[in-house]
């Protein structure tokens, strides 16, 4: 069974005792590190290869969204999960853009959080859901995503050479399309394990940190297309 890595970033002692309680319970789960310091975050990021890390979006010693930017930087594979005290759709937004994985109240249940953390260790991206039932949050979310691919200059030569597999790009592809790892594994045929290893190559000859990143090289490089019409009908 794998262990779980964990680091938890939060301002309340007593929060954090009970999240630390509450992820010990999964017995596949160890925590690497618990601070609110940006630079020791970083640190444990660097040296405790984290699969998570919990964030808490309130806090004020430091920015947590840029922590969780610049750890996601270090440590590529981590999920982010934002904790936040309130519905707040403009940082649900910016919490997309550093690239986290899921963005939970810190009202959840116990039961809830353990399964979050679980399923985005796994490679499961549950920030999906909370943009698909916010239309104006998703079209905003989509207008974004296109200024990312726009070319640095307006009529750029596309490179139709690519370095990735035909597999690859179809992976690419689906995740474009707001696909999960367990969705495209569906859909494919294949194991969650064989699409993660597949996005880990893919990270690799890219030179990028996530998913988003190559999604938007793919694109401006014309090697997959942009499912506009699909992303608004959802």
């Amino acid at each position: 069974m794998e262990t779980i890595r964990v680091i938890i970033i939060d301002e309340q002692p007593l929060f954090r005792e009970g999240v630390r309680a509450t992820l010990e319970r999964m017995g596949d789960c160890t925590i690497v590190g618990e601070s609110t310091d940006a630079a020791d975050v970083l640190e444990i990021a660097r040296t405790g290869n984290p699969d998570v890390a919990l964030i808490d979006a309130g806090l004020t010693s430091s920015d947590p969204l840029e922590i969780a930017r610049q750890a996601r930087h270090i440590a590529p594979r981590m999920a982010i999960i934002i904790l936040t005290p309130s519905e707040d759709e403009e940082r649900l937004f910016q919490s997309i853009k550093v690239g986290a994985a899921a963005y939970c109240s810190r009202n959840i249940t116990a039961d809830e959080l353990m399964d979050a953390v679980r399923r985005v260790s796994h490679g499961e991206y549950l920030i999906r859901d909370d943009v698909l039932s916010k239309p104006q949050l998703a079209s905003r979310v989509l207008k974004s995503f296109r200024e990312m691919t726009v070319e640095e200059e307006e009529g750029e030569t596309k490179d139709p050479y690519s370095p990735l597999s035909s597999r690859e790009v179809e992976i690419l592809d689906y995740i474009a399309r707001g696909n999960s790892n367990k969705e495209i594994a569906k859909s494919l045929k294949i194991s969650d394990q064989t699409v993660k290893n597949h996005i880990t190559s893919i990270l690799k000859k890219l030179s990028v940190n996530d998913r988003t990143a190559a999604v938007v090289h793919a694109l401006r490089h014309g090697w997959i297309k942009m499912h506009e019409e699909e992303r608004e009908q959802r």
